[in-house]
Parts: structure tokens; C-alpha cells; sequence
């Protein structure tokens, strides 16, 4: 089995804590969005995935080697491919058409979940999806009387369902899904500018491919600074007492409420921290009261109040406002 993790985006919804970092590699409870997802996905996979395709745009031969090494720590063959240009999610797909081939897992590194990853074995593949109140700004499917996905519609201002699709699928041929992408590319059918993923899974149904959803438990965002700082403290409360303190952390005359995680070379002194608290590595931490943050490494935070707040690397933050959104590098005194 193949796994393709599209994540060239730009993350502009998330500065200014992308300016400096690509999204799926920020940071939440203790580890890259992309990483928590990539093991997710393995962890739940009936199946090992023999490699992994990690599409994406200039970050650096650091990264490159950082994504290559955790397909190899899954015991898969890792792979780098790039998008230059933002063309849409089956051009970022397309990408990486060489894996397109054989059984397939599609995930966006923009979303983390949880679920049963119950496949249907009579199924040519599974789109998962997610109950919500307003479909409106997302893209949702719509079910016959079978079960079967019949209809593919993309933010649409009347609802016709309220199953948003989170980003997440799996195919049974990935060549089949290869073709119909290509078809669009060579076409040059885009919408918006942008060669979309819905259009090459109506062709398919069309053509008599059989489609489930997987409906997911927990479907968290990542898109902005509010739910990221969301995910962090639902990604605790799931780690439960995995969400500890590592080894090498100073911790004096500070009360701890869990779930945190508080990573190696931290230091606290007369703090409150929690709960639903990641503190990077790093990090100095004194005479402050912090609760549901996400806090960077080697950041330097004195006599402040903090709930619901996200703090970038490097940044240097004295007495300053409850509600805070600091990017790498950054200073905030008053």
C-alpha cells in the first residue's frame, strides 16, 4: 500500500507562525501536524504501507531529510516531490503519480482525525468524512440509498448533505485515479484556476467505481491559530498520560495540571501551567499562569497570563495581554 501526504500550502491562515515554518510542520502536543498524522494513519492502517510520498514545495533539504526519516521510522520507503505551482489538490496529487499506482491512501497534512478505519471490502475505495452542523465551506458527498456515494458537491450555498469530506482517502487502483487526473491536467479542466480532486472521483463514479465514506470520531483543524490551539489541548486529552514531561526539564516551585506535554530543556519557576499546555524545548517559563497554549521552543515567557494562546519559537514575551498570537522570532513587552 501507498500513502501520498500532499502539503505544499502555503498555510497563510496561519500566520504569522507559517512565515517561517511550513503548517504540517508546526508543532502540536509535541510533535509536527504531519507526523502526528503520518503515524496516525499507520497505526490505524489494516495494512503497512510500503512507501510514502511526501509532496511539497522549497522547505529546505532539513526537511526533506526530517520527512524521508520518518517513513523510514514506519518501515517505509520515503519519497520527496514537488509543487512549484499552487494548482489545486489533484495537481498536488499528481505530483506524486508515480505511488498512484495499486492499493493508495490520499491525506492532506492539513487535519488531524480519529476512526476506525473500517474498510469495506467490496468497495473500490473510501472517502472519510465528518457530520457537520454548516457544510457551507466545505466540500460534502451525498449517499444513495445503499450507502454509495452518488454526488460530489463543492462548498455549496444550499446544503445537499452534511458530510464535509476532511481530506482523507483510499482507493483500491490508484492508477484508476491516476487516468481520471490526468485527463483534467492534459483538458486543462480547472476550477477556480485549480485542478480539483472531486472532479476526477465524479468521473470514476460515473463510470461505475463504488465509493464509501469512512465516517471519523474526531476531525481537528489546523487551519488557523484558534482551532490549532484547539487541536493541541483535543491531541492531549487523547494522549492522556502520554502527555507527560520529558527527561532534562527544571520544573520549581510550579504547579503542573494535566494533560501537558513540557518537552526537554524547559525550565519553570513559580508558574501554573495547564491544563491542555505544550511547552517546547527549551522554553523558560517563570512567574506566569498558562492554560490551553501552544508554546514553541526556546521561547522566554515572564510574568504573564496566557489562555488560548500560541506562542512561535524564539519569541520573547513579557507582562504582556491574555490572548496572544506571537509568530518565531517575535517580542511582546509592556
Amino acid at each position: 500500500m501507498n500513502l501520498i501526504i500532499p502539503m505544499a500550502g502555503r498555510g497563510s491562515r496561519l500566520r504569522p507562525h507559517t512565515l517561517t515554518v511550513p503548517k504540517p510542520l508546526v508543532h502540536v502536543a509535541g510533535k509536527p501536524i504531519v507526523q502526528h498524522l503520518v503515524e496516525d494513519l499507520a497505526a490505524m492502517s489494516p495494512k503497512p504501507f510500503d512507501n510514502i510520498a511526501f509532496v511539497i514545495g522549497d522547505f529546505g533539504d532539513q526537511v526533506e531529510a526530517d520527512l524521508l526519516a520518518l517513513a523510514e521510522k514506519l518501515g517505509a520507503r520515503g519519497h520527496i516531490c514537488h509543487q512549484n505551482q499552487p494548482l489545486g489538490t489533484a495537481h498536488a496529487v499528481w505530483c506524486a503519480k508515480e505511488w498512484l499506482d495499486g492499493e493508495t491512501v490520499v491525506a492532506f497534512a492539513d487535519t488531524l482525525f480519529r476512526a476506525d478505519f473500517q474498510l469495506d471490502p467490496e468497495a473500490d475505495g473510501h472517502l472519510f468524512v465528518k457530520r457537520i452542523d454548516d457544510p457551507r465551506q466545505f466540500g460534502v458527498v451525498v449517499l444513495d440509498d445503499t450507502g454509495a456515494i452518488v454526488e460530489y458537491a463543492e462548498k455549496p450555498e444550499t446544503p445537499v448533505s452534511d458530510l464535509a469530506m476532511i481530506g482523507i482517502y483510499h482507493f483500491r487502483d490508484g492508477a484508476a485515479l491516476r487516468r481520471e487526473i490526468d485527463v483534467l491536467i492534459d483538458n486543462d479542466l480547472r476550477k477556480g484556476d485549480e485542478f480539483q480532486l472531486p472532479d476526477a472521483f465524479r468521473a470514476l463514479t460515473e463510470q461505475g467505481a463504488r465509493f464509501m465514506p469512512g465516517e471519523v470520531q474526531e476531525w481537528m483543524d489546523c487551519g488557523n491559530r484558534r482551532v490549532t490551539v484547539d487541536t493541541n489541548g483535543r491531541m492531549l486529552e487523547f494522549l492522556g498520560d502520554q502527555a507527560t514531561t520529558a527527561l532534562g526539564v527544571t520544573i520549581e516551585d510550579s504547579v503542573i495540571i494535566p494533560p501537558c506535554i513540557i518537552q526537554e530543556g524547559a525550565v519553570i519557576r513559580h508558574a501554573v501551567i495547564g491544563p491542555r499546555v505544550t511547552i517546547g524545548p527549551g522554553t523558560h517559563v517563570e512567574g506566569s499562569v498558562l492554560s490551553d497554549c501552544l508554546i514553541g521552543g526556546r521561547a522566554h515567557l515572564e510574568g504573564v497570563r496566557l489562555a488560548g494562546s500560541m506562542i512561535g519559537n524564539h519569541a520573547r514575551i513579557v507582562r504582556t495581554p491574555e490572548d496572544l498570537s506571537l509568530g518565531d522570532y517575535s517580542e511582546s513587552t509592556c
